[in-house]
């Protein structure tokens, strides 16, 4: 069992995937704001990071999170993080996979709304596995 943290501000969506994410056995904390979910990562780091992007007080919160993550804790640095946002819907930017990078994107993956369960169940697995085996 993981200890996967959602960090997503639409309360609703947030619940429904801990949902999906809590019946493959997985131990789950939500949070709608990117301070608060940073303050609780360095209190206990998940092992998995779900992140949106788009945040009611910056639309481009979530890339500050993961970059926060990586570039300014030891702690959270290699914790993977899923980028699962709509943001291509919103601003037709195209983000997707081939942007993830260690400056800008520093994500591990990428997944966009509206969400297929199955593969996010898939992409979560396979994140958690990829750790599991860098640990």
């Amino acid at each position: 069992m993981a200890y996967i943290m959602i960090v997503d501000d639409d309360q609703d969506f947030a619940e429904t995937i801990a949902l999906v994410i809590r019946n493959e056995g997985h131990e789950v904390q939500n949070k709608y704001d990117t301070e608060s979910a940073l303050q609780s990562m360095k209190n206990k780091a998940p092992d998995l990071v779900i992140l949106d992007v788009m945040f009611p007080e910056d639309s481009s919160a979530g890339f500050e999170l993961a970059r926060t993550m990586r570039h300014e804790n030891e702690k959270l640095k290699k914790v993977p993080i899923l980028m699962l946002t709509a943001i291509n819907a919103k601003f037709p930017l195209g983000f997707g996979p081939n942007d993830i990078d260690s400056e800008w994107m520093p994500v591990t993956d990428f997944l966009e709304k509206p969400v297929d369960f199955d593969i996010l169940r898939h992409k979560v697995a396979k994140l958690l596995s990829k750790k599991s085996k860098t640990d």
